[in-house]
């Protein structure tokens, strides 16, 4: 099944990571079940209503974690948040720290990726239709300004910036490739920008990230490496926060998008319209049907 989105605006999502299963205070609850090209999202996506702004919740590892980072369906989930009206995604995610100064229980807006991983998809693109899209400036800028704001006066320590390096994962790094990307002058490491950021890119949805520190990866001499144990302490600690943040930033994040983000696939189609076979200009619609 799938819906259409309120008329006038888009809706914003909240993609939830690691401990960030739901999302409180959404009122006019309803699961949505969303049939994509791609398969099915993690998880149906919850739809309701958060000061009267329409909000969508999707559990980016599914209800009780069960997707890996490199097993998360991200085609599926951002196609579905795209069918059914999305414009604008804050996804929470849990990551390890590359600098002394950005400490557990600290959040972190990025600004910047590096994409380390290796068995991802990260492309709609394909089968007939060829794109390249900028992603120079991979996070929206305005809806991360505005999360820097409500972080900002959270009562968390938050910090506006930094470099994400995403690894495939599932394990963490050796103490080698952690200390070689501290030498890339990297902020923060996680598992699961990648490819959110880029297919939100082409799906034209803004998209900024709330990344909270949970440990010092391995990199740091006198704190103890990562542990599961470690971050799921730390996660329950920053999860309060973490929705009061994502709360106030959804009444903000409203009205006309200025950005460029809006407008990301615009000149970004190289094939010529008389090419792009049929079926697949049908199968990217709610992607690409403006532009054909």
């Amino acid at each position: 099944m799938t819906t259409t989105h309120d008329h006038g605006h888009g809706r914003l999502a909240v993609i939830g990571g690691s401990g960030f299963y739901d999302m409180p205070g959404l009122e006019d609850r309803r699961e949505v079940d969303v049939e994509t090209p791609f398969g099915p999202p993690s998880d149906p996506i919850v739809t309701g209503r958060v000061g009267g702004q329409p909000v969508a919740f999707l559990a980016r590892h599914g209800r009780g974690h069960r997707y890996l980072p490199t097993e998360v369906p991200v085609r599926a989930n951002i196609f579905a948040l795209k069918s059914i009206g999305v414009d604008r995604i804050i996804a929470v995610s849990a990551v390890g720290s590359m600098r002394h100064e950005l400490a557990p229980r600290d959040v972190v807006i990025p600004d910047q990726l590096i994409d380390r991983t290796m068995h991802r998809p990260n492309t709609f693109f394909g089968d007939g239709i060829v794109a390249h899209v900028g992603v120079a400036d991979p996070f929206c800028p305005h809806l991360s300004a505005t999360l820097g704001e409500v972080a900002a006066r959270s009562g968390v320590t938050a910090h506006r910036g930094g470099a994400y390096v995403c690894i495939e994962g599932p394990q963490f790094s050796t103490k080698a490739e952690s200390r070689m990307y501290r030498s890339w002058g990297v902020d923060i490491i996680g598992m699961t920008a990648i490819p959110e950021a880029r297919l939100a890119r082409e799906a034209e949805i803004c998209y900024a990230m709330l990344a909270f520190v949970t440990d010092y990866d391995v990199w740091h001499e006198s704190a103890e490496p990562v542990t599961v144990e470690m971050v799921v302490g730390n996660l329950r600690a920053n999860v309060a926060a973490g929705q009061r943040i994502v709360t106030e930033a959804i009444a903000l994040a409203t009205g006309a998008r200025t950005c460029p983000c809006e407008s990301a696939l615009a000149g970004a189609i190289m094939t010529a319209p008389d090419r792009i076979p049929g079926q697949v200009a049908r199968r990217l619609g709610p992607i690409v049907s403006r532009y054909l």
